[in-house]
């Protein structure tokens, strides 16, 4: 089953992420972390590739420079790109990212440097942060929902995006 949560919770799943949603709902039975529990990020992301480029995102296929998605963060002379981090999936418009995480993602605090780079990258708006609903007995999903929860109740750090939408599979 697929978990969702958009935050800051004052605000409405807009279209685009809805469609990213079904993506995932759509291959639900193929990622469900409490039955594949050995299936890694890149597993995932390979799974669900084709309902992403469907509704038109480009997704990593592998590790090499032409297959790695590379989003602008700082810009040089003559505005050039010269600083870059890397996303699993982009939407066509480059508002949405999408990084697909599964033992990382809590154990290493992976979901953090997903929330760093995202807040970095030009010109998006929202991440969607995909991790397993469950992982070695614990509820990965479960456990990322309260650190955001607390990031934006206490709104200590403001971050410059219009949200994050956290997934859990």
């Amino acid at each position: 089953m697929i978990s969702y949560q958009l935050f800051p919770r004052s605000v409405a799943i807009t279209p685009e992420i809805k469609k990213v949603i079904t993506c995932f709902e759509n291959v639900a039975t193929l990622i469900d972390s409490t039955v594949f529990d050995t299936l890694v990020s890149n597993d995932v992301l390979k799974i669900v590739e084709p309902e992403l480029t469907k509704i038109g995102f480009q997704v990593e296929t592998g590790k090499t420079a032409a297959e790695m998605i590379n989003v602008p963060v700082l810009f040089g002379r003559n505005n050039v790109p010269d600083k870059y981090f890397n996303a699993d999936a982009l939407s066509s418009d480059g508002r949405i990212v999408i990084e697909v995480e599964a033992g990382r993602a809590v154990v290493n605090n992976q979901f953090l440097k997903d929330i760093f780079e995202a807040g970095c990258m030009f010109n998006v708006e929202y991440l969607v942060l995909a991790v397993k609903n469950l992982y070695r007995g614990s509820n990965d999903f479960e456990k990322v929902y309260t650190f955001l929860e607390t990031l934006y109740i206490s709104n200590r750090i403001k971050l410059p995006m219009k949200g994050i939408l956290l997934l859990g599979y």
